[in-house]
C-alpha cells in the first residue's frame, strides 16, 4: 500500500512520560562508574526496571547480580535505584566492597522518615507491593520492621502494640490516588496515625498518572511502553483500562499486535519512568506501518527535577579517556 493510501492514524503522546530524575541519575551513575573505574562494575539487581536499559549498560561492561556474594572481592558495587536493606549494606562493608549508592533520593527520604518514626517509638506501616525491590529495601531499613499493607483489606489485619503510636510511609511509585483509600482506612482505624503529606509523594509517579488520565480521555487505545516488572508502568496501563480504554503494556515496538489497531483512529502513547524515549520513537515508527501517522504531544507538566550525583563520581577525571 502506498503511503498516501494509508488511513490517517493520530498518535497522541502523554506529557510527561518516560525517564524520571531518579532513573536518569541511576543510569548516569553506572555510566560514570564505568568511565572512572573501567569495566566491570557490578550492579545489585536491575539498576532500573527496563531490559533495554539493562542490556545497554551490560554492553558497556556492567554486570548485574542478584546478591552480593556473586561479586568478587574489591569490585566496584552499585546499589540500584530501588534501595537496599541495612543488612545488604552491612554485608557490603563486611566484604570491603567499594559501594556507590544509586538509590533514588526520594526512596532515601522514605527510609529516613521511617527510621525517625521508629526512633520516636512508633510502629511503622508501609503502603506498598509485597516483593517489590523498593519495598524489600524499605522493610529492611526501619528498626523493628514494618507492617506491610497493599490494599484496604490489609488494614483490618494490622496488629499493633499501641494504636496511639503508629505512623505510615509509602512506596514511592504509588501516587496520591493509589494510596488515598488505604490512608483513609488507616486513619479510620487508627485516628492517631501520623504520616507524610502529599508533598512526599513521588512527583514523577503523580505527573505520569495524571498525564495518562488526560490521554485516555482522548484516544481509542492506550499503549504504555514499559517493563512487566515495573510497578509504575503497570499502573499506567491500569488507569487506561479503568477509564474504559483498551490498554496494553508493551516492552517495545516489536510487542505491538496489529490486531489491536482494528477500528482505531487515535492511539495514545505513554511510557513508564524507566522507559527510554527511544522506545517511544521506535513505536511511533512501527505505527507508521499501519497508517499515515500524525503525532501530537499533549500539554502537560514540565519537569525540571534533577538529583545530585555521588561526590565520588563528579571528579573532573570522569569521562576522560
Amino acid at each position: 500500500m502506498l503511503q498516501e493510501e494509508k488511513p490517517v492514524l493520530r498518535v497522541l503522546l502523554a506529557k510527561p512520560r518516560g525517564f524520571c530524575a531518579g532513573v536518569e541519575r541511576a543510569i548516569e551513575i553506572v555510566e560514570r562508574a564505568l568511565a572512572l573505574y573501567g569495566p566491570p562494575v557490578y550492579v545489585r539487581h536491575e539498576i532500573v526496571h527496563n531490559k533495554h536499559v539493562v542490556e545497554s549498560l551490560r554492553a558497556q561492561g556492567a554486570v548485574f547480580v542478584e546478591e552480593l556474594d556473586e561479586i568478587p572481592e574489591g569490585a566496584v558495587t552499585i546499589f540500584s535505584a530501588h534501595g537496599v536493606s541495612t543488612k545488604v549494606e552491612q554485608e557490603a562493608v563486611r566484604r570491603n566492597l567499594p559501594v556507590i549508592d544509586a538509590t533514588c533520593p526520594l526512596v532515601t527520604k522514605v527510609h529516613k522518615e521511617g527510621r525517625n518514626h521508629a526512633r520516636k517509638g512508633r510502629e511503622v506501616i508501609l503502603i506498598g507491593h509485597a516483593g517489590h525491590p523498593e519495598v524489600e529495601g524499605t522493610q529492611g531499613r526501619i528498626p523493628g520492621g514494618v507492617h506491610l499493607v497493599s490494599n484496604t483489606a490489609d488494614v483490618a489485619k494490622v496488629d499493633v502494640r499501641d494504636p496511639g503510636k503508629i505512623a505510615y510511609v509509602t512506596q514511592t511509585t504509588l501516587s496520591v490516588d493509589d494510596t488515598r483509600d488505604i490512608i483513609e482506612a488507616l486513619r479510620q482505624r487508627f485516628p492517631a496515625i501520623t504520616g507524610p503529606g502529599s508533598k512526599d509523594i513521588c512527583y514523577a509517579t503523580q505527573n505520569r498518572q495524571q498525564a495518562a488520565r488526560d490521554l485516555a480521555a482522548q484516544v481509542d487505545m492506550l499503549l504504555v511502553v514499559g517493563a512487566r516488572n515495573s510497578s509504575n508502568s503497570n499502573r499506567l496501563r491500569e488507569i487506561g483500562a479503568e477509564l474504559g480504554v483498551p490498554s496494553y503494556l508493551i516492552d517495545d515496538a516489536r510487542s505491538l499486535d496489529p490486531q489491536w489497531l482494528e477500528g482505531v483512529r487515535t492511539v495514545g502513547v505513554t511510557a513508564g519512568a524507566s522507559a527510554p524515549e527511544k522506545l517511544v520513537q521506535d513505536l511511533i515508527d512501527r505505527l507508521g506501518d499501519f497508517g499515515r501517522v500524525v503525532v501530537e504531544e499533549l500539554a502537560g507538566v514540565e519537569e525540571h527535577m534533577q538529583f545530585k550525583l555521588p561526590r565520588d563520581l563528579t571528579a573532573s577525571t570522569v569521562g576522560a579517556s
